[in-house]
């Protein structure tokens, strides 16, 4: 059941961009509902066209329309696909206001304000925007709604794409020749090392496990998730969630394995893996053909 005021909210947030606002980078947003205290219905538009990003409200009141809008390429192949996908993640100590999804004039709720800092949450971006709206309260107080955003295209079937889409059916599929080489060219992680362990406690998904890793080199990361202890990576230990039905430790533990993977809300996610002794003549091999996607230093 819609509320009829939440009902004058959408309409007018659809029929008029007056007074809407855009993050500085397109990425990010950073607002007040100070604003809104001479008219505390006002709905605010807010447009988000990165493939990730953050939003933070301060002192909520009204409400919010946030319309993602990613730059992201589509997936490759051609074939039917669900179209993009976004996830948010609440801050721990996010409060003020919960957070919906609009659907055919219809409220879903994504976001209660009891449910801040639970698990990722995610939703088709067919479904609409994100509608999110100040929880009524005498004192405003000190409170911030914020979230951290991914946008996804279509899973990719060569790597776990981002786990929280489908994190209620985990499943290992062995990476071909082609997959391999691409996940070496496009991975958040790359890197050569050796299995150290396993354990199933610390992974935030169900169906899931951790995989700790040590590193002989650290090709690529992004944005400098872990610390290099010594040159080229040498030495350093990483944690990595990757699907039970894996098995990676009982099979490998002790080899000294290409290691792929992708970062989402800080985490790192197994991708593609293969021994590295394997690997090496995969890739100069696909080098002498000419069908190597990109250069990478194997030494």
């Amino acid at each position: 059941m819609l509320w009829p005021w939440l009902t004058h909210w959408i309409a007018a947030s659809l029929l008029s961009s007056v007074g809407a606002q855009y993050s500085s980078d397109q990425c990010n947003w950073r607002g007040s509902g100070l604003s809104h205290e001479s008219h505390q219905q006002d709905v605010e538009q807010v447009y988000l066209r990165c493939s990730q990003g953050s939003l933070e409200w301060l002192y909520p009141t009204g409400a919010l329309v946030v319309n993602l809008r990613p730059n992201t390429e589509p997936p490759p192949g051609g074939g039917p696909s669900p179209g993009p996908q976004a996830c948010i993640k609440a801050r721990a100590d996010s409060q003020g206001a919960q957070v919906y999804v609009e659907r055919a004039g219809q409220l879903r709720l994504l976001l209660g304000e009891g449910q801040q800092g639970a698990r990722v949450q995610c939703f088709s971006l067919a479904e609409g925007a994100l509608f999110v709206e100040a929880v009524s309260r005498r004192d405003v107080g000190r409170e911030t709604l914020a979230f951290q955003y991914e946008l996804v295209n279509s899973p990719s079937v060569w790597t776990l794409s981002h786990p929280y889409l489908g994190a209620d059916t985990a499943s290992c599929k062995h990476c071909s020749d082609e997959e391999v080489l691409m996940a070496v060219c496009t991975s958040d992680i790359v890197g050569r090392g050796r299995i150290r362990g396993e354990k199933s406690s610390l992974s935030p998904v169900a169906d899931y496990h951790s995989v700790s890793m040590e590193l002989t080199r650290l090709f690529r990361q992004k944005g400098g998730m872990f610390a290099r202890s010594g040159a080229r990576g040498r030495g350093l230990s990483i944690t990595l969630i990757a699907p039970l039905p894996c098995g990676v430790g009982a099979e490998r533990k002790g080899e000294e394995l290409l290691v792929t993977g992708a970062i989402h809300f800080g985490e790192a996610w197994l991708g593609c893996t293969r021994r590295y002794r394997d690997f090496l003549k995969l890739y100069r091999a696909a080098q002498e053909t000419g069908s190597n996607p990109c250069h990478m230093e194997t030494d």
